[in-house]
């Protein structure tokens, strides 16, 4: 698999707030970052799309969801999608979070799955992921200390993480596909075509995310435009669908 330097920013929602990671080029080969979404009733990211349910500092101590891995349909342009769960992030500068990932890179996608708690740069797992994979996945905390879970239950491996990091709100829970942050100059990467993502079972602090009254959002790129990709409502409190809409 090629590395490259991909700052996920979740930071620019529309209104711009701002950038809050130096650009880089998608070839730099590095790990990937992600930063903090910022506005606590914006319904529109430039690269986040789902659910995240918030409120104060200590408000939220787990989350947790399901997804079937998609498929990525490439063309040569290098492009790229995640699709994870984490606490705080959207209003605040941390994010514990773990999912899996398509990218394209030279026509063909790239399937792998990884945790990170930001700032600090993530962790690729190695193990092979596979379009039509079953993930589970969750992020739980106690105190300063967080647990990251991670399973593909098709390939039957799975990861458990403990990390401590000081400092965090744990202000909000959020289920959530995304589209890395950024080109040389500043501008979110193009998202991958990944078809339809559907998330099953999505809780926080244990109950349906639908009944934390999460805000939805849509991924719409900062120039306006048309949607990049659609959010579904919930169904149940804790099944909804992202759809990707282009570029």
């Amino acid at each position: 698999m090629k590395s490259s330097l991909r700052f996920r920013l979740l930071a620019a929602v529309i209104p711009v707030i701002g950038l809050l990671a130096s650009p880089a080029t998608a070839s730099s080969a590095t790990g990937i970052t992600h930063g903090p979404f910022r506005g606590t009733s914006n319904r529109t990211s430039s690269n986040w799309s789902g659910y995240a349910a918030h409120g104060g500092t200590d408000s939220f101590t787990s989350v947790s969801a399901s997804w079937v891995q998609p498929v990525g349909t490439c063309t040569a342009e290098a492009t790229y999608s995640a699709f994870w769960v984490g606490l705080d992030g959207y209003t605040s500068k941390t994010v514990e979070q773990t999912g899996s990932e398509v990218d394209c890179d030279g026509g063909s996608p790239v399937y792998y799955a990884w945790y990170e708690m930001y700032p600090a740069f993530p962790h690729n797992f190695s193990n092979t992921v596979l379009p039509g994979d079953h993930f589970t996945a969750s992020v739980t905390a106690s105190g300063d200390t967080f647990t990251l879970q991670i399973a593909d239950k098709t390939q039957d491996w799975s990861h458990t993480i403990t990390k401590s990091l000081s400092g965090t709100k744990k202000s909000s829970a959020e289920v959530i596909a995304e589209a890395p942050c950024c080109q040389a100059n500043g501008d979110i990467l193009p998202l991958t075509d990944f078809g339809a993502v559907q998330f099953k079972h999505s809780e926080a602090n244990g109950s349906p995310v639908g009944s934390s009254t999460p805000t939805k959002i849509n991924m719409r790129p900062i120039s306006g435009g048309s949607n990049t990709d659609q959010t579904s409502s919930l169904s149940n409190g804790e099944k909804f669908s992202v759809t990707w809409e282009g570029n």
